[in-house]
């Protein structure tokens, strides 16, 4: 490791094999916290290479969990870099659970919060849901509520590993580049929310040499999601596109009213609130912008405007409340 940080500080980039070489070795403990300290610590400082970053994914595809049969299903993951440090709720989460709610299986990879206070994780831990790697129990969450919660440290050794640098560091690092394109199950739909350009550029580049169908979204404000308190883009394979939230029909909110909360507790009764269609108006609006974007993404036969549709029908029906009481039956 010191002859690779000296390299490293010495401006000098990795190519795809070392790259993949030293995230394995890191995920088989052969370097100390320090050690990976420093190491994370290099890419807050410059940018990472398409090269380092498709040899960290292989690396992580590689040592992944093996969960293939759940890919029948053909299910999507909606999915945020996180680090754009805005704190926001659990927006994406909720979007995964609206989407299963409107009739459309989905595969949600999520993990505890390194720059917010709740992750994917954190939120389903504050429910009761028992993390589980049995295929059978995520094979019948997917069948019965169109859901299964992948907690990312279980499916992965090399992302067990460095969880407990990432949240003393407490900033974005290149995990949080990483972790939407490394679910297990490898879903071929996705939707995945960055917070800058220049990544979004880097995900089109490797999406394009996939076979996935993707949505690439950033709210140009700086949120690595829909937020409608601004213009956001979305790339796909066929076309990129600038909306504004009120072309849409959505009122444009502001950064506070998304904030979500100072301690895990608050951000669980966020939460609650969208689930039992008590929110603000600008709650549910994200929630509903980013759901709509997932089922278009799924079926882009489907108008923006359709697809926003059925996602606030299924809120406003009660099918979100009923497809996550029965989600928390089966997994808690």
């Amino acid at each position: 490791m010191k002859q690779i940080l000296n390299r490293l500080f010495n401006h000098q980039y990795l190519d795809r094999q070392e790259a993949k070489d030293i995230l394995s070795r890191m995920a088989a403990g052969e370097y100390n916290d320090s050690q990976i300290a420093a190491f994370i610590s290099v890419y807050l400082m410059r940018s990472i290479s398409i090269e380092e970053f498709m040899g960290f994914a292989d690396a992580l595809v590689d040592l992944r969990t093996n969960v293939d049969a759940l890919s029948a299903y053909d299910p999507i993951d909606i999915v945020g870099t996180g680090g754009d440090n805005k704190n926001t709720f659990n927006i994406s989460t909720l979007s995964c659970f609206t989407v299963a709610a409107a009739g459309y299986k989905v595969a949600k990879h999520g993990n505890y919060g390194a720059t917010s206070v709740s992750g994917a994780s954190t939120v389903m831990e504050q429910h009761g849901v028992k993390f589980t790697t049995d295929i059978g129990k995520l094979e019948n969450s997917l069948e019965k509520t169109n859901i299964a919660f992948l907690h990312a440290p279980l499916f992965n050794n090399a992302l067990k590993v460095v969880a407990p640098v990432r949240k003393a560091l407490g900033v974005r690092t290149f995990f949080n580049m990483l972790g939407p394109v490394v679910n297990p199950i490898r879903p071929k739909k996705q939707v995945l929310g960055v917070f800058n350009l220049k990544m979004a550029r880097m995900y089109f580049y490797m999406y394009q040499q996939t076979d996935v169908d993707y949505s690439i979204v950033h709210g140009l404000d700086g949120y690595d999601e829909i937020s409608l308190t601004g213009d956001f883009k979305v790339i796909t394979k066929q076309e990129e596109s600038i909306y504004t939230p009120e072309e849409l029909g959505f009122r444009r909110c502001e950064e506070n009213d998304l904030d979500g909360g100072r301690t895990a507790e608050e951000a669980a009764a966020i939460f609650d609130n969208v689930i039992n269609n008590t929110a603000t108006e600008a709650q549910k609006n994200a929630v509903i912008a980013n759901s709509a974007i997932a089922i278009y993404t799924i079926d882009p036969l489907l108008s923006v405007e359709e697809c926003i549709s059925k996602a606030t029908e299924s809120i406003d029906s009660g099918r979100l409340k009923e497809t996550f009481k029965k989600f928390l039956e089966l997994n808690s």
